[in-house]
């Protein structure tokens, strides 16, 4: 399979963005267990969109984007588990890595980044929010990772374009985000309080009407996702 096949498939199977990174730009970042990316040369990156009404009406539309949430990461599990049997089937290996998975452990981090892979493949760059911020959609896309030792054409690392913005900072309801300028990928603890966002999220888990550990501010505020809004029909 090619580049072209594999993006194909998965643009039928549902995604919205697809991207391959060069695992080689990856391998000083932790991940879980430590040489989770020892067998693997390249990372695959699939994004779906989520309906903007699911953001434009927070916090009033929490329960339905707790909703939405779950379904795209069920989809995007199912995207990355066809993807890695296609590619198995080619005699290579690939190892589906799920949408939404973090270990309290690791402090609330995964088996291994989906926006730093994104990142890398060309997608999208990392913004203020520490969310993949893609110039079609800005943050309202979920992610999925497939990592592969099959030979792909791999993107080329994206440019932060947030500038001087700030919106999702001066927006978190938990004041979690700290201002930063940073090109790449940032040291989290640098830029974000996680303790505070989660302690938030858990309690929005707690409430029976939403049960899932989202929020959406500052993916609401993001100037990239309301560019999105303006350019349909264009």
């Amino acid at each position: 399979m090619e580049f072209h096949e594999i993006d194909r498939m998965a643009k039928k199977l549902g995604a919205d963005i697809f991207g391959v990174a060069d695992l080689d730009l990856l391998r000083e970042y932790e991940t879980f267990p430590e040489n989770l990316l020892d067998s693997f040369d390249f990372g695959i990156s699939i994004g779906v969109k989520l309906p903007d009404p699911l953001f434009d009406m927070l916090p009033d539309s929490r329960n339905l984007y707790s909703r939405y949430y779950v379904v795209a990461n069920d989809m995007l599990d199912r995207i990355a588990f066809e993807i890695s049997r296609a590619i198995e089937s080619e005699g290579y290996e690939a190892l589906p890595i799920p949408a939404s998975k973090v270990l309290s452990d690791l402090h609330w981090r995964s088996y291994v980044s989906h926006k730093a892979i994104a990142r890398a493949a060309g997608v999208g760059w990392v913004g203020r929010n520490l969310l993949l911020i893609t110039p079609q959609f800005g943050p309202r896309v979920r992610l999925a990772s497939v990592l592969t030792d099959m030979p792909l054409k791999a993107g080329k690392p994206a440019r932060n374009r947030c500038g001087v913005c700030r919106e999702c900072i001066d927006s978190c309801i938990t004041q979690a985000l700290r201002y930063s300028e940073f090109d790449d990928y940032p040291e989290r603890d640098e830029v974000f309080e996680v303790d505070k966002c989660a302690a938030k999220l858990k309690e929005f888990a707690s409430n029976p009407d939403i049960g899932t550990m989202v929020c959406g501010i500052c993916i609401k505020v993001c100037p990239w996702g309301k560019l999105g809004n303006k350019t349909k029909g264009n």
